[in-house]
Parts: C-alpha cells; sequence; structure tokens
C-alpha cells in the first residue's frame, strides 16, 4: 500500500472559461468505503469501478481506493478491464462481470484479469484456454437467481457442476450473483433471491460466496459472503430508500452562466415554447445540457442553486444549454461567467435523479466530458 501514489490532475484555475466544474472529492470516496467495509465485516469489501468509474475516472478512482485497502474491482466488459489493468499494482484482482466475448480469453489470461463466467459455453472456453497454457486460470461464477439477466440459469447447474469436476485447470474463486430489488429492503425479490442463492452454494461444496451490491450490503450478514460489491454507494448514491445514514457525498457540479436576459410577459422559452412567461422574468442561460448528463427530463421540472436560493428550470433543456429563471435574485447577481450550483449542498444527486424521473445511476453515470474536473 505504500507504494501507491495517486494520478492527480495538474492544478489550474478552474473557474476560468470553464462551462462546468465537477468536483470529485477522493477523501470522501476513501471514507464510504472506510464505512462500507465496516459495515460488511467480517466480510471485505471490493469496488465496483465500472463505466468509468461511474463516469469519475476509473483509473483515479480505483488507485484512492487501493489505497485505502481495496484488492477486488469489478467492471462490466474486458475492454474496460484492459485500460485499467496498467494503472494497478499486481496484487489488485480484476473482474470481468459479463465474463468473456469468443477471442479475449488468451488476452485476459496473459493480462491477470479474471472473468466472471456465466454460462456453460464461457466455462468451456475458459477451461479450453486454461488447457492450452497448461495452467489453472482463475475465475468467478454467476448464478441467476431470479434477475433473468446474467448468470447460469438454475435448470443448467447441474452441467456446469459435472464440467467443473472435470476440469481441473479452471480455480472458481467466488459464487456470485446479482440482486435486482436490494435499495427496496421489503422486496420478498431479495429473500427468494437469497434461497435461490444458497440452494446454489450448496450444489457447489466448498467455494466462498460474493453476493452483496450495495444495497444488499445492508441487507444483513446473509446477503454478505466474503466479499462484497458496492458501486454506486462508494460515490455517494443511496443504496436504500430511507437512510437513516447517507453515504457522504463525492461529487459537486457547477455549471456557468454565458448569457442573461429579461423577458416580458408572453414570451415563449426554449424549443417549442414549452414556458411562456405569465410576468416579466429574468432568465440566465447555463452552459449544460443533455450531452452534459442534464436529462431533457428535467425541462420546466428541475432547478438549479445559487447560494441556496433555488432556480427553477425554465423551457426544455438543450443539448448544450437550459435557462433557468433567476428572477428571484437581486438585479446584476448573476452575469457572464457565473457558476451556479447543479448538484451540491442545496441539491443531492438523488434529487436531481428525482426531478429527472430516473435514478443515480443514470445521472452519474451520464456527466459528460465537458466539464473541468477538480479531484481533491
Amino acid at each position: 500500500m505504500n507504494n501507491v501514489v495517486l494520478a492527480m490532475p495538474r492544478e489550474a484555475d478552474f473557474t476560468q472559461g470553464a462551462s462546468g466544474i465537477l468536483t470529485i472529492d477522493l477523501g470522501a470516496l476513501q471514507r464510504n468505503y472506510r464505512r462500507l467495509s465496516k459495515a460488511a465485516s467480517p466480510a471485505k469489501a471490493s469496488a465496483v469501478v465500472k463505466a468509468d468509474g461511474y463516469g469519475l475516472g476509473a483509473t483515479t478512482v480505483s488507485r484512492a481506493l487501493y489505497a485505502e485497502g481495496c484488492r477486488q474491482f469489478f467492471i462490466a466488459h474486458f475492454s474496460e478491464a484492459l485500460l485499467l489493468r496498467p494503472d494497478l499494482p499486481a496484487d489488485a484482482q480484476i473482474f470481468v462481470l459479463s465474463g468473456l466475448l469468443p477471442g479475449t480469453e488468451i488476452a485476459c489470461a496473459t493480462n491477470n484479469i479474471i472473468p466472471v463466467l456465466n454460462s456453460i459455453d464461457q466455462l468451456r472456453c475458459w477451461s479450453n484456454t486454461a488447457r492450452a497454457m497448461k495452467h489453472t486460470l482463475p475465475a468467478a461464477l454467476q448464478f441467476d437467481t431470479g434477475m433473468s439477466r446474467l448468470g447460469v440459469p438454475p435448470e443448467e447447474r447441474a452441467a456446469v457442476a459435472a464440467a467443473l469436476k472435470n476440469s481441473s485447470y479452471v480455480n472458481i474463486m467466488f459464487l456470485m450473483s446479482h440482486l435486482a430489488a436490494a435499495d427496496d429492503p421489503g422486496s420478498d425479490q431479495n429473500i427468494s433471491q437469497l434461497a435461490e442463492m444458497t440452494r446454489a452454494a450448496n450444489e457447489f461444496p466448498g467455494i466462498d460466496l460474493c453476493f452483496a451490491n450495495s444495497g444488499g450490503l445492508f441487507l444483513g450478514a446473509d446477503y454478505h459472503g466474503v466479499l462484497v460489491r458496492p458501486g454506486i454507494a462508494l460515490y455517494g448514491g443511496q443504496p436504500a430508500a430511507e437512510m437513516k445514514e447517507p453515504m457522504e457525498p463525492v461529487i459537486s457540479l457547477d455549471v456557468a452562466v454565458i448569457q442573461t436576459r429579461t423577458v416580458h410577459a408572453g414570451a415563449r422559452i426554449g424549443y417549442s415554447g414549452t414556458h411562456i412567461a405569465e410576468k416579466e422574468m429574468r432568465l440566465a442561460t447555463l452552459a449544460a445540457g443533455y450531452a452534459d448528463g442534464l436529462p431533457r427530463s428535467l425541462s420546466n421540472r428541475g432547478a438549479v442553486y445559487y447560494r441556496g436560493v433555488r432556480l427553477p428550470i425554465v423551457g426544455r433543456v438543450s443539448m448544450d444549454s437550459m435557462t433557468v429563471d433567476m428572477s428571484a435574485l437581486p438585479k446584476g447577481t448573476l452575469a457572464l461567467g457565473s457558476h451556479v450550483e447543479v448538484i451540491g449542498r442545496n441539491q443531492t444527486l438523488e434529487d436531481v435523479a428525482r426531478d429527472a424521473g430516473t435514478i443515480s445511476y443514470e445521472i452519474l453515470t451520464s456527466l459528460g466530458q465537458r466539464y473541468t474536473r477538480r479531484y481533491r
């Protein structure tokens, strides 16, 4: 751990010329990992860093978590693992949740990347690769316990067990599955998936379990196994409804004003004139839109803040901009180059997701590359 140096961007004046500033608090990320590790104990906590670390930079996020003691990292696709592998020490284990597409097995093995096998076909391909390389290769084995997405279905478990029995070249490190309703602690689906996971584990005795995602971690020890896989909770999202102690926010987002104007009653605002001014209004146009991860569904629903004052979005969110009503502020408060809060002290990631009619995962992973990023 002592040989890890976090890769930090060069310091700059982030306010000059920045259309938006996305601040990423690596200390908060590490404290969230620490809290999740404590909640999971005696199980260990891994980190899901797929989709470029939930949009925050997989390399920087992973190295910060490695420095905090994390050694297992989960990504979605092999291409992500291949990019991340050179930036983590050799003892960091990188798992590919989608398993492997044909033709990537040799590259996976030679780059010390571990597939999560989701079917008997993937198991056979990985076993054949290991046999051809004449040494044992590690893997995780995932079961479908009721989500109907990835994993070996119940009716194929016997065939997979037989295939493993006949192969000495694949070392199954963990049995896995994915909870579909862990964000709702009262859902019956959690109980049924736990029961199915228990049945699967009994058919593959002696292999450790890796079951809980962010929400599942808070369902209790029965869901943990020896390794839990938090994702959204690491990044400050709330893994379950009505958490008494929310996770610490990791990001804040401020966006620049690119024009201000006063319009009179009857003025149409934005595409298709979906908002019509009922009286004189003072407007600010902001330098971010749906291409920057602020969904069109925020149109006439969401808001931004300036020093605690709510400024409603009026009209449709455009690709590169959106308009807010700043009439509640004293004249002259906002001008060209001013920055307003989109996510921060007054409005959480969850708040924006709620106003957009979506989930925090979608907002977080959609925040575009046009923002200036500041790590601290």
